[in-house]
């Protein structure tokens, strides 16, 4: 056994199939396999409490996409910070990225091994640009930032775009998920931006206690946050057209971006430049 089969076996052995995680559930709802019957259990419990959370994650994952290729093609975006990652599906950031420019470098962080697990060999990008992935978690700005494969990839001295997509939602009130976002927009020069979506339940208050439920058990509690919170962690930066919005309504591709029956997507998402 050479040595990264064997890096690969010990992250194996240290993921635990018997509680949910978040980038397993998300998984699940892509339509994904890298799942666990705890992670689809969590999952399918979602769905019944709430039938459009598939329509929504996938709603989620399209704002990404076109946030991603507007920084790529239409600002010149050429780094990106990818927190959160997930597990690799179709549409990662480097692949949206590249498409636009080839020489675009793209760092992934996530904190569970099975992302590593296929991230090493999935989230590879294009001869001209650079990918890397590490595991660690967003509650440690200065470890991510100082990692050095992270700083092999990135140039702090230069724009980057710091994405945290759908991941703040599993930050709690009391481990300060604003002053975290304000670690990393502390961390990168003028020019860049930041690119970030968040679960809300503003458009249906009264379930919110069931429909975080199943995340109780899981890696990571859910918490959802108001239009408000949602705009408070680009204070200070300038938000871009259209703002911060339901993310189906930031700028949506004809036809393609809208959910059956024109319901909810249950996250905002926006982008922001640093002055």
């Amino acid at each position: 056994m050479d040595d990264s089969t064997e890096a690969q076996a010990r992250l194996l052995e240290r993921i635990n199939t018997k509680i949910p995680h978040s980038a397993r559930i998300y998984d699940y709802l892509l339509g994904g396999k890298d799942n666990f019957a705890a992670d689809r259990e969590a999952a399918e419990q979602l769905m019944r409490l709430s039938p459009g959370t598939r329509e929504g994650v996938l709603a989620h994952r399209a704002f990404l996409r076109r946030a991603v290729r507007h920084l790529a093609a239409d600002v010149g975006v050429t780094q990106f910070l990818d927190i959160g990652t997930g597990i690799p599906t179709q549409g990662n950031t480097h692949e949206i990225a590249q498409l636009a420019n080839p020489q675009a470098h793209v760092a992934y962080v996530d904190n569970d091994p099975i992302v590593l697990v296929h991230g090493r060999a999935l989230l590879t990008g294009t001869a001209e640009g650079r990918t890397t992935v590490i595991e660690a978690d967003l509650r440690q700005p200065k470890e991510i930032l100082s990692h050095p494969q992270v700083q092999e990839v990135i140039d702090f001295n230069r724009p980057v775009a710091v994405v945290l997509a759908g991941v703040m939602h599993f930050i709690t009130d009391d481990e300060d998920p604003f002053g975290l976002v304000e670690q990393y927009k502390a961390a990168v020069p003028p020019g860049s931006h930041l690119l970030l979506s968040h679960i809300t339940m503003d458009f249906a208050p009264e379930v919110r206690d069931a429909f975080t439920k199943p995340y109780d058990k899981s890696t990571a509690p859910m918490v959802p946050r108001t239009l408000s919170d949602v705009v408070r962690f680009f204070d200070g930066w300038r938000v871009i057209d259209p703002g911060v919005v339901e993310v189906v309504r930031w700028r949506p591709d004809a036809n393609r971006d809208r959910i059956p029956g024109d319901g909810h997507a249950w996250a905002y998402g926006g982008v922001a430049v640093k002055p």
